[in-house]
């Protein structure tokens, strides 16, 4: 793969591919298409080679907009670019069906015009619903849809129409389906990262119902190695189920963050569970780790030392240091309006200004030390 064009790369999981990519493929280009909404964030993408790697920021439901940034000789479309929250979605599904159906059939008549070679698909194990409690039951390829939220009914949505454009027109497609990942840069809304702010933080920690649903937990570049060999090694048309075999209920999650943080269970506030809550997810990974050769390389936790994994601590470790960042960034926040009314200011004398400048240099290096300290 020498050129690829990449949706929504500035978000968790799409910067975490692209970072892998382009290490992956050293003489590889990337073009990077995301409209930076709320989850897409450049400080994402800092230090990448920026001779290979190449944002534009756009929208994936405005045609002309992705043909102008997606050239001829492209090899690969993949499509991370979606509003993702369950929550939001059930408030209001409007950008859900816009951005993630509308921008997909966008996204497949431009890959079509563009004579794109592969699409690749990045779904969710959610368009398939929710499996019973007893533990035996799991989703693999074949599993009929049942999407149980408006995110997830726009997911499947999408996928019928990557199935079309690969039945009727031959287009080269790829559909993957993950579960929950965990990772560094993951947006703060988010179970995971919203966990560690608010116990770091010692703040109530909100869990649904009773804690006792189920995800199929991942880490983050796992699930993008996952990506990266179906789009080399995948067979046109296929599905393909990533997962870690990695069982865990939200309570246990949530419990055993705050013991590696050392906080107490106490935080943990249970609130009015969220409509339609899907109970358990858990994937059968079979058909990915035998075509393809992919497993896991990170686990939850070290089995004989019971401590939580590298990727989870790495999670930790940066977790904090977003926390760090948003602290600085607040600093400036709050002394905006401080700047504004001290520049309106224009006949300021020398001591006046100097002052002002002195105010600036000090927020700037509380700033600095949030962030580098």
């Amino acid at each position: 793969m020498q050129k690829l064009f990449i949706t929504g790369g500035a978000g968790f999981i799409g910067s975490a591919f692209v970072r892998l990519a382009l290490e992956r493929w050293p003489s590889g280009e990337v073009v990077n298409f995301d409209a930076l909404t709320y989850a897409g964030n450049l400080d994402n993408l800092r230090d990448l080679d920026q001779t290979r790697h190449r944002f534009v920021k756009g929208d994936i439901a405005e045609k002309q907009a992705v043909l102008d940034a997606l050239a001829t000789g492209v090899d690969a479309i993949v499509n991370f670019a979606a509003e993702s929250h369950v929550d939001r979605s059930i408030f209001s599904a409007d950008e859900f069906i816009r951005t993630n159906v509308l921008g997909t059939q966008v996204l497949l008549d431009c890959a079509r015009e563009r004579n794109v070679r592969r699409f690749l698909q990045v779904s969710t194990d959610e368009v398939m619903g929710s499996l019973p409690e007893d533990g035996e039951a799991f989703f693999t390829e074949e599993s009929p849809f049942c999407p149980n939220s408006p995110y997830a009914a726009s997911k499947a949505g999408a996928e019928h129409l990557v199935r079309a454009a690969h039945h009727t027109f031959g287009l080269d497609t790829i559909i993957t389906r993950c579960g929950n990942n965990y990772g560094p840069r993951q947006f703060p809304e988010k179970f995971l990262p919203l966990l560690m702010a608010n116990a770091m933080s010692d703040k109530s920690i909100p869990v649904y119902g009773d804690g006792l649903n189920v995800r199929d937990w991942v880490y983050v570049d796992d699930h993008c190695r996952a990506l990266l060999l179906a789009l080399e090694k995948g067979k046109s048309g296929a599905i393909y189920n990533v997962g870690a075999r990695n069982e865990r209920r939200n309570l246990d999650v949530a419990r055993s963050v705050l013991d590696q943080l050392g906080k107490p269970h106490s935080l943990l506030k249970f609130v009015k569970d969220r409509p339609g809550h899907d109970r358990r997810y858990a994937i059968d990974p079979t058909v990915i780790e035998a075509e393809l050769g992919w497993s896991p390389e990170e686990t939850w936790e070290d089995e004989n030392l019971n401590k939580i994994d590298v990727g989870l601590k790495r999670t930790f470790d940066l977790q904090e240091r977003f926390r760090d960042v948003s602290e600085g960034l607040q600093i400036v926040k709050d002394n905006l309006e401080l700047f504004k009314d001290l520049l309106q200011y224009r006949n300021s004398t020398l001591l006046e200004w100097i002052i002002i400048i002195l105010i600036l240099v000090e927020v700037l290096n509380l700033l600095i030390g949030k962030v580098f300290g």
